[in-house]
């Protein structure tokens, strides 16, 4: 079985931080490049960070700019993504993705993504 698993949502206070994690099962993450995205209801999927297969390269949407922070550990066979500064319309669940996108823009659309992970929901509230 070929998986990524998210893990690390939960219930946060505005400002307050967490970090996500996504483990992979059944292949190497090695030759892959890893997207972060998230989705809150009645909402379209939104891509937040991508980065490249030897973590050289990292690249962040606008609205999460300054705040998360992507980063991998090829050894551990996981990706991570750290949220600070966390608001509630950060609201949604998030999930990460393995593929070989042939560009920056496609991996933040999510095109060229081969594995999906099913989601871990960060709640910000109050």
């Amino acid at each position: 079985q070929l998986q990524l698993v998210e893990s690390g949502g939960g219930l946060v206070q505005p400002g307050g931080s967490l970090r996500l994690s996504c483990a992979a099962s059944g292949f190497t993450l090695d030759y892959y490049a890893i997207g972060w995205f998230r989705q809150a209801p009645g909402k379209e999927r939104e891509g937040l960070s991508c980065i490249s297969s030897s973590g050289g390269s990292t690249y962040y949407a606008d609205s999460v700019k300054g705040r998360f922070t992507i980063s991998r550990d090829n050894a551990k066979n996981t990706v991570y993504l750290q949220l600070n500064s966390l608001k509630p319309e950060d609201t949604a669940v998030y999930y990460c993705a393995a593929g070989v996108p042939w560009t920056t823009v496609q991996a933040m659309q999510g095109h060229g993504m081969d594995y999906w992970g099913k989601g871990t929901l960060v709640t910000v509230s109050s």
